[in-house]
């Protein structure tokens, strides 16, 4: 697996399931564990959640406990527990960000391939930094304080170079609205060169857009979603939902299944990649037109 998707977010995720895989299978409670640990409750609780890291010396005690001594068994879920506890390029960025998305940037810094539906804007990974400085005030379900707004712009801009520019950048897939191509966000010049920005993007092997027109009928009842997919079939995929009052990651397999059946009915809705690259250029042209005139 490339080396780009073995980073800290991934190696939490699988240390704690199966963690929690091996106290179940000891058939041991947590209320047990903490008290052989001498831990409180609430740190097992975020061990097994992902939501903390986890000492090599805790993760061998641990297993020790629960009765593991298959030392290769042993020996990779340290090796997860040192992945996890590495500082990558977003750690600095969690105090200043939601914490729902901070976890959705580290995993999309480790996904193999995401899949967008924008219903208003374009995805964060495609867009300019003038069209990121004017979004961002009303982009996702809170509003951004304008002391706050370039900070946000930095992060978004490092997320692109971050996903983007290394040498196994993830696949992209994108469905926009028609609704997000028409949408003078920012003004006509700063809409104008988003439009050509994304249609460049497309000529990228790795980059897919789509639009989904008007006469596909009405979606509005669906806000945006990302689908993330992981090299390892061993790491499930997760979708990160924005809407008016909550930022989540979803990993429950039945929900991340209906996100996936929505985007496929989406997708063939939607106009093939080549007419959606021609509708950004088309539109693109007539905002030159209209500031002409």
């Amino acid at each position: 697996m490339p080396a780009r998707h073995q980073g800290p977010t991934i190696g939490r995720r699988r240390l704690r399931a199966a963690l929690r895989r091996a106290r179940e299978a000891a058939e041991l409670t947590q209320e047990y564990v903490v008290t052989q640990m001498d831990w409180s409750l609430s740190k097992l609780i975020r061990i097994e959640s992902g939501s903390v890291s986890i000492s090599t010396n805790d993760v061998k005690a641990l297993l020790d406990l629960y009765g593991v001594r298959d030392q290769q068994q042993v020996q990779e879920l340290v090796e997860l527990a040192r992945a996890a506890r590495r500082r990558a390029w977003w750690s600095g960025y969690k105090d200043r960000v939601p914490a729902a998305y901070a976890a959705y940037i580290g995993l999309e810094a480790e996904a193999s391939a995401l899949q967008y539906f924008q219903p208003i804007s374009f995805p964060g990974l495609l867009q300019t930094e003038e069209y990121a400085r004017a979004v961002i005030p009303a982009d996702g379900p809170h509003h951004v304080p304008a002391e706050e707004i370039e900070g946000r712009v930095q992060i978004r801009m490092a997320r692109q170079h971050a996903v983007l520019d290394g040498a196994d950048p993830p696949r992209i897939e994108v469905i926009l609205d028609e609704a997000a191509l028409r949408r003078v966000t920012g003004g006509r010049r700063i809409l104008r060169e988003q439009l050509r920005h994304v249609a460049k993007m497309c000529a990228a092997p790795h980059v897919s857009v789509r639009v989904l027109p008007f006469a596909a009928g009405s979606n509005t009842v669906l806000g945006p979603f990302v689908i993330l997919h992981f090299a390892d079939q061993a790491d499930a995929d997760v979708v990160y939902v924005e809407s008016a009052l909550v930022e989540e990651v979803i990993d429950r397999a039945g929900e991340v299944r209906s996100y996936q059946h929505v985007f496929d009915r989406l997708r063939a809705e939607s106009l093939p990649a080549d007419e959606s690259v021609a509708m950004l250029l088309d539109l693109a042209r007539q905002l030159d037109e209209d500031t002409a005139g």
